[in-house]
């Protein structure tokens, strides 16, 4: 059952565009998140799905307005669609987990206040038993569930998701799937870059497609009938 007060924020996007030199990203973007929603961004390859993501994250320099409206707290997590390191790099999940989510160094591991959090992020997302493994050690399946976890601490009230299911097995895209569902549930806004469109008739309350601009936006009922591509991922 849903909460019945939601304390995600509301999400707008006003005319928003991108250019990168001569090249143009986005176009009039236009549409609106309402709180507590589960929304789906769909579109083909290329068109500038990650880029609306990292605009709205404040990563990208666009014009337009893009207003988060916060309702309580503001809180925000973030996975990407794949972490970038050096995987010769000596970092456990552990060492990994205590960088992202406290502010003292890593070489002095997890810190007690913290511990908790962490132990249960780890949990939710089945890899407990790897978290004395190298980052570079581990599937990229499991190196996308530990990036979940750590977008859980603290538990966000905003929710961006950039493909977190690229590379991952079904059993750890059902254990995302389900954890997404359940801060969807608790009040949580969710904006979610997808491909499957079966998924996101399944689970999104509502969904926008972009190709440079907005091709359409609704609920999966009014505008998911007939969809002519293949709603992929790898945009710039």
């Amino acid at each position: 059952m849903r909460a019945a007060v939601h304390h995600g924020p509301g999400v707008a996007f006003s005319g928003v565009g991108l250019r990168l030199g001569a090249t143009e990203i986005l176009r009039d973007i236009s549409f609106a998140i309402a709180p507590g929603q589960l929304h789906c961004v769909i579109g083909p390859n290329g068109g500038g799905k990650t880029s609306l993501i990292r605009s709205l994250l404040g990563q990208m320099p666009h014009t337009g307005e893009i207003r988060i409206d916060w309702t309580g707290g503001r809180r925000i997590g973030y996975v990407p669609q794949v972490l970038e390191f050096d995987r010769h790099l000596p970092m456990t999940v552990d060492d990994f987990m205590a960088i992202v989510s406290q502010d003292r160094m890593a070489i002095f591991g997890i810190a007690r206040g913290k511990r908790r959090a962490v132990d249960e992020a780890l949990d939710k997302v089945g890899m407990t038993g790897k978290r004395t493994r190298r980052m570079g050690e581990l599937s990229g399946g499991e190196r996308q569930r530990v990036l979940f976890a750590q977008a859980l601490i603290p538990p966000p009230d905003l929710l961006v998701l950039d493909e977190p299911l690229a590379g991952i097995d079904a059993v750890g895209a059902s254990i995302v799937a389900g954890l997404v569902a359940g801060l969807r549930d608790c009040g949580a806004t969710v904006v979610w870059i997808h491909h499957d469109l079966a998924e996101v008739r399944r689970m999104a309350d509502s969904v926008t497609c972009v190709e440079r601009t907005v091709l359409f936006s609704g609920t999966p009922a009014e505008v998911l009938g007939n969809v002519p591509f293949a709603a992929g991922a790898g945009a710039p």
